[in-house]
This record gives structure tokens, sequence and C-alpha cells, in this order.
């Protein structure tokens, strides 16, 4: 039997078996974990290693920790995949010891302090991801591949990437050459994407020697088994006999009537979407059953012209979509490894670098890209950068100079460099409000977080985060329209957020308001709002939300002494005595816990169900008209019972 073996093509970041939502916080909660599981006396010895049994012990001691659901099959399997993603960043080594960069990572997540204060303006844990990305390489076949630089090189090179360029072409750049080819290919604007698959997949021996077998020898399935060069297993191309055969009936004997037998072929190949999207110009089996000529769109089988012709449509197509399914499998993780720097923007279909990494790194990729194709001595160590590579060495003048030629401004400080990354930061979100979040879109969320349809929620704005804290993002964004985009939102918002102004989740999270700043106007003193957010249901309202609300604002208070500052508190559904718990706080003292001669007479608390959001958006209402109906509303004497009702939802 002929051994034509696959060999990877492409590079590939992480693992699918470590394919994950809320990502940095997974991430997180996997490192407190395996340090609380070697903090264990009876584990700390063991190895991990070919030990199964401690294996099944971390995969229990996760369940235990609610970080796994269900019991798996093969729980040293489970264990092993739950915890390859880490290794592959070098946070983690091979035996699931925590390294000195992920020890880095741990006391930033420990702080629960995000902000960063670096010269590429991101995150202190993003900065610590991307010295790890600088680092990680894939081994491809004896060679190695570093796909950050890479991807720091092409971007430099062509300036942006759009979505499929990224997912099928970006990945292909496994050396020198085939990264030339495609800069070369990009820069000119006439790439074709399946065409240059195709070429770098028959330059490869053992596709050049797989089709001269194929053309060679009689058809059958063993044959197109031995052809399919399956990652897994050579069985898992069996269908593709069925396939062949359909295929030639139509398109080698004329049979076109026969397509409906081509479609039925296709429902039992693994990738069969692929062909039946090529193939077929509809996805009704009715109708291609009934109509099937009409059915068939124009493909490269029309041009077969004999039996060699046929095979070598059949083989190249064949090994098209199998390399266009891997890269869209891995399309995921690629993506959300290199988000992790908070250095690369999606948006908009595109891919680019944001103003700060794209000035920083259009001036040292030249040193930085003769790293691409070797692989890093120290990806587990949390080193300075000018350890990865040498020209990260300059001074802070520099780079302002750096960043000030990107802006096309004249800058002489790092400060007034950031304040101009942030004037862009406002430009991106306020684009971003005007196509992504419309208020018809901001109304849709309010009911999916109604409803409850988590995925949806997590579909239109992003998967990197749950739900309660998207909850938080959309309250704030709609905040900030209702202000009329006037104050600092990106500053208010105690989450952090993704080089796409997206929502990200920590392990440990950290303060769960949105302190608004309002300065003096005509129409309101100097104050600050909290913004406090929960989707807690009616039975658990009370016990999650009265104490924590009434803490968060009293400690407020205390700290900054405005007295004309109060706490919004937005959700689904308002609990009676939710509504008079924060009622009665209008008129009862809050103390500080530490000296009782400290203490705020009361404190206004105004709830708000998303309902009443709705109307707020629906009408266009601004907060100068909001903070008169909700100080009126404060200062009524009514009922708790008909407090809400009549002060808040009439009014409103």
């Amino acid at each position: 039997m002929p051994q034509f073996p696959y060999k990877s093509f492409c590079w590939s970041l992480g693992t699918t078996s470590f394919r994950t939502k809320s990502f940095n916080k997974t991430i997180e909660e996997q490192l407190k974990l395996l340090r609380d599981f070697w903090n264990v006396p009876d584990n700390a010895p063991l190895s991990w290693s070919g030990n199964a049994d401690l294996q099944t012990k971390y995969y229990d001691f996760m369940k235990k920790n609610n970080f796994v659901d269900g019991n798996a099959n093969n729980k040293p399997k489970d264990a092993r995949e739950k915890t390859s993603g880490l290794v592959d960043l070098g946070i983690i080594d091979d035996a699931r010891r925590i390294t000195p960069a992920g020890l880095s990572l741990l006391k930033i997540c420990d702080h629960g302090d995000f902000r960063g204060d670096n010269v590429f303006q991101i995150d202190k844990d993003s900065y610590i991801y991307l010295k790890q990305m600088l680092k990680v390489s894939n081994a491809i076949s004896t060679d190695y591949v570093r796909p950050f630089i890479v991807l720091l090189y092409v971007l430099n090179q062509v300036g942006e990437l759009s979505s499929d360029q990224f997912k099928y072409l970006l990945p292909l750049c496994i050396n020198c050459e085939i990264t030339e080819e495609i800069v070369s290919k990009l820069s000119s604007g006439g790439i074709d994407i399946n065409e240059t698959i195709l070429k770098i997949l028959m330059e490869k021996d053992n596709y050049k020697n797989a089709l001269d077998y194929f053309l060679a020898n009689s058809v059958t399935e063993s044959v197109l088994m031995d052809i399919g060069m399956n990652r897994k297993s050579r069985t898992y191309d069996k269908p593709y006999y069925e396939l062949y055969k359909s295929l030639y009936n139509v398109y080698v004997l004329g049979n076109k009537n026969k397509a409906y037998d081509v479609y039925l072929a296709t429902k039992k190949v693994n990738i069969g979407i692929w062909w039946r999207d090529y193939l077929f110009n509809t996805i009704a089996s009715s109708r291609i059953k009934n109509h099937p000529l009409s059915c068939l769109k124009a493909n490269a089988f029309d041009e077969a012209c004999d039996d060699n012709s046929f095979k070598k449509i059949f083989f190249e197509v064949m090994h098209l979509f199998k390399a266009k399914a891997t890269l869209s499998d891995y399309y995921d993780l690629n993506r959300r490894y290199v988000k992790t720097t908070d250095c690369v923007l999606f948006i908009d279909g595109k891919v680019k670098l944001d103003i700060a990494p794209h000035a920083i790194f259009k001036n040292v990729i030249d040193s930085l890209y003769e790293d691409a194709y070797t692989n890093s001595d120290n990806l587990t160590e949390d080193v300075e950068l000018e350890e990865i590579n040498s020209s990260f060495a300059v001074d802070e003048p520099t780079i302002v100079k750096q960043i000030s030629e990107e802006l096309g401004i004249t800058a002489t400080t790092i400060q007034e460099v950031k304040d101009k990354i942030e004037d862009e930061r406002y430009e991106r979100l306020n684009h971003l409000i005007d196509t992504k979040f419309t208020d018809s879109n901001l109304l849709y969320l309010f009911d999916c977080f109604k409803n409850r349809t988590d995925d949806e929620i997590q579909k239109m704005v992003t998967d990197n985060a749950d739900v309660p804290t998207i909850f938080e993002y959309i309250l704030g964004l709609a905040w900030y329209k209702i202000s009329e985009r006037k104050g600092k939102i990106l500053d208010y918002l105690k989450l952090s957020l993704d080089s796409d102004l997206l929502p990200k989740e920590h392990a440990q999270g950290g303060e769960a308001d949105i302190v608004y700043e309002y300065e003096a106007s005509s129409d309101y003193p100097a104050h600050s709002m909290l913004l406090e957010a929960t989707l807690a249901d009616s039975t658990n309202q009370r016990r999650m939300e009265m104490e924590p609300v009434s803490r968060h604002l009293g400690q407020h208070l205390l700290k900054n002494g405005n007295m004309n500052s109060y706490c919004v508190f937005a959700t689904n559904f308002l609990h009676i005595n939710v509504i008079s718990d924060f009622r009665s706080r209008k008129s009862t003292p809050y103390y500080d816990s530490q000296d009782y001669s400290k203490y705020v007479d009361g404190m206004k608390i105004i709830p708000l169900e998303t309902a009443e959001l709705k109307t707020i958006i629906t009408k266009k209402l601004t907060y100068k008209q909001l903070y008169v109906i909700f100080d009126e509303a404060y200062k009524s004497s009514i009922a708790p019972h008909e407090w809400y009702k009549n002060k808040i939802v009439d009014m409103l």
C-alpha cells in the first residue's frame, strides 16, 4: 500500500481541543486551579507526564471547582486537553507547572488591576500575552515558524488583511519563500485564495506523488483512501468513493439528471457542505431532486474532457476543500490567540494593527522578522521585550517620535501621544455605536437580556465575556448615548476592553460599577452616577444586590464627599422588596465600618427595569431630562409599592 502521509501545510495557534469562550477568563481560572492543585501536599511531588491517575485527579479537581461539567469518558485526556492551550502559550510547561511567565500573569490577575502603563497602550495582561506571542512557535516538519511575527511582517508589508485572507492565506506562511510569494500577490491586489492554496499544496511532494498515483491507477475505495491523506484515519475518506462515482456519472458520462445522487453522496462526506456550496445553487434538497439540471452551478468539473482530466480536478477540489476546512477550523483559535495581545484590530471585515503597535513594530520589523522561522529558547520566561529582540531597546523619546509620525502629529511627550490615541479610540467607539450598537440593536439586545437568549447576545457582541459582563457593557454604551456622548465612557466603564473596544472578562473581575462623571451645568450640579447592572432573577436579587449596591454607593460617597452623587440600578425584573430597600436608604445612615464617626445621612438609589431603559432609548430621552425625573422621584414620599409605577414608569 502506497504511503502519502499528511504533512502540515500551515501553522496554527493552540489546539482545537482548547477552543473556548471567555478566553482570557478561562486561561486565568485554569492558572489559578493549577496553582491550587499543585499546592495540595499530596500532589506537589508527583509527575504529570504519563501519570493517568494524577491527570484523572486533576480532572476531578476541575469538576469540583465547577470548571468542567458532566463526566468525561476519558478523564486523563480531557485534563491534558483543558491545559494544552496554556502549554502552547508558555505560561505552563509540559509538566503542567506554572512558568515564570505564567506567574507574572497570575500576579496581575490576583491584584485585579489590568490597566496598562506600557508604550503599546494595552492592558497589563495583554502585554504579557504580547511578549509570549512574539515567542510562540509552531514546528512544521523539522522547521519552525512564529505565527505572530509573521502576522506582524505581513501587516507591515500590506497594511491590512481581509478576514478571509487572515483565515486562509496567512497560516500558509510557514517559510520565507511562501510568505514573500503571498505578500507579493497581496501587494499587487490580485490574489485568488483558492488558486494560492492549491499552488502551495501541489508544490509539496506528498501531493505530487499522490496525484501521480491517482492518475496511474483505477479508482477504488482503497485508492481514494490512499490519496486522501487524512490527518486522523484513512477510513474517514471512504465516502469519497461514492462521491467520485456520482460526479463521474454526471460530468464525464453526461447524466446531469443524476445530480441528486451527487447531493446524497456529499451528505456522507465529513466536509460535504463545501462540496454542496461548490456544486449547487440551492440548499433545498427537494429542488435538487425535482429539478437537477437547473440546480447545478458552473464549476471546474464542466471542463473535464476525459478520465485523467476529471481525476485531476477531483483530486484538486478534494484537497482544496480539505485544506480550507482545516484552515477554517483553525481560524477561531488563531483569532483568539492574536486578540489576547490587544495589538490587532478585527473590525469591519478587516485585520490590521492598532496605532501604537503599528508605529512601534514598523520600526523593528526587519530585525524581528529575522526570528520568524526560529524556535524561541525562552518561551516560558517572563523577559523584557529587548530580550526577545534587541531592536526593542529604544528610549521613550524615540517611541514618542515613532508614534507621532504614525499619527501625523508633533508630540514631545508620551502623554500627548496617549491623548491622541484616546481621541482615535473614541472615533472608533462612535463608529462602533453607529454601526453595531444602533438604537434598534440596543432595543433588541435588551429583549435578549430579558429573555436570556445568551447565544444570540454573544453572537451580536462577543463571546469573550459572559452575558452579565456584556449587560454592563451595553448599559454603559446606552448611557453614553443618553448622555449625548459626553464624558469619558471608556474610563467610566470598569471593564477591560479588547483592541476592538469589546468587553473581555477576567477570572476575578474588578469593580462591578460603571461610574459616570458629570460636570456642573445649568441642568444639574457636578456629581457622579454609579450604574449598577444585574441579571439576577427575582429569587436571587435581594440576596445578591441589595447590600452590594448600597455598599458601593456608600463607600463612594464617603470617599468623595459629593452628596449629589447617586446610583442607578438596572435589571430585568425589580423585586418589590429591592425597591423598598432602596427607597429606605433615603433616610438610613451608612457608616464607615472602620470609623463610626464617618457616615452619610442617606443615599439616592434609582432602580430601573430594562423595559424603562427601552422607553428611554425609544423616546430618545437625554440625561438632563432623566436627572429631573430621577430627582423628583427621589424626593417623593409615596409608598414603595406605588412609587416605581407612578414616579418612574409613568413619568418616563
